[in-house]
């Protein structure tokens, strides 16, 4: 914190702690850089707050061309044109329902639902699909290729009266493969935590052993070989799953549960009645896709959702094995294997 200079009573200088005035930076979860768990709750609370910042701070930030904006906040801010074209893609057949006979406006309807569904399950798809990567991975190697941090700025002082301003980013520790946060990785003997205990895990479920003498320097080619293989992997399926999403969205099957839909939640009954059908749906959708219609005559028309389903699970179930095939694994060769002790060596 930033003191300012003051007189006492006899007029001597002295520095004075300045108090923290209403609208000033208020106080921060975090002191430094923090290691979060990658769980559901952590997950749900970061995407939140990134998603609030990129409509409120980040936005007017920029705009008044702060210094403290920067590309982490760019980034951010993309949730904002996401959001909005989704809504738009949303409206384009809903918002011109009134205007229609009453024939077209149901025609029109069932097509926009789907669409607006399909919009949704595009998100979501793309966003849970790299769970289906990164789970068995860190289950076989103990790599969380998805592990968070919080990272604590220091901001700069825009106003004379600003001092201690600091702002939250969200990161995860193999963000950059060339720069891995590995300082996030070591244990924290305050905690009473091994220096390398994480280290420890990752090299004895990749099969180098316990007890190694620096299981850090084993292990970080290996998390770095890990890291570069499941982010081509999550970059093909995430796509893929989010196409079989946008499929799953159009089919028929959908028809009941849009009759019944209500998002009334204080509604228990209704609520509840709609959820259920929509888990029904929800199955009948999967089966139509996978079978096609019953009345396709074209061969595409029949497989063409099995296709696009095979292809998503084809490419995790790819992409998670050629990741879990390491080739960074150090030699277990030692000196007793190479050198040949009866024969003469000359030492210089």
């Amino acid at each position: 914190m930033i003191s300012a200079i003051g007189k006492d009573i006899n007029g001597n200088n002295t520095f004075q702690a300045r108090k923290r005035e209403a609208g000033q930076a208020p106080e921060l979860p975090y002191e430094h850089d923090t290691l979060l768990k990658n769980n559901l709750s952590t997950r749900t609370r970061i995407g939140l707050e990134k998603f609030t910042k990129a409509f409120t701070q980040y936005p007017a930030r920029g705009i008044k061309g702060s210094k403290n904006s920067n590309f982490y906040e760019f980034l951010t801010m993309g949730n904002f044109p996401n959001v909005m074209g989704s809504l738009t893609l949303m409206a384009i057949f809903n918002s011109a329902n009134p205007f229609f006979s009453h024939f077209g406006a149901k025609e029109a309807s069932r097509l926009g639902n789907k669409m607006a569904l399909g919009v949704l399950f595009y998100g979501l798809f793309k966003r849970f699909s790299k769970t289906l990567v990164n789970y068995p991975i860190k289950l076989a190697t103990g790599i969380d290729t998805e592990l968070p941090y919080a990272k604590v700025n220091n901001r700069l002082q825009e106003h004379p009266d600003d001092f201690d301003l600091k702002s939250i980013e969200y990161h995860k520790v193999g963000e950059s493969v060339d720069f891995t946060y590995w300082d996030m990785l070591y244990g924290d003997p305050k905690k009473g935590e091994k220096r390398n205990f994480r280290f420890d895990k990752i090299a004895k479920k990749v099969g180098l052993g316990k007890d190694l003498n620096d299981s850090d320097q084993e292990v970080k080619p290996i998390y770095k070989e890990v890291l570069v293989k499941s982010k081509v992997a999550k970059s093909i399926s995430t796509f893929l799953w989010a196409a079989t999403g946008v499929c799953l969205a159009f089919q028929d099957a959908w028809l009941e549960y849009f009759n019944c839909a209500t998002m009334k939640f204080w509604k228990g009954k209704e609520f509840g009645h709609s959820m259920k059908i929509f888990g029904r749906s929800f199955k009948e959708a999967v089966k139509e896709l996978y079978h096609g219609k019953e009345n396709a005559v074209r061969m595409i028309d029949k497989h063409a959702g099995k296709a696009v389903m095979g292809l998503a699970v084809l490419s995790t179930v790819a992409g998670v094995l050629n990741t879990l095939h390491i080739t960074k694994k150090p030699s277990k060769l030692t000196a007793e294997d190479v050198m040949d002790k009866k024969k003469e060596c000359v030492v210089g």
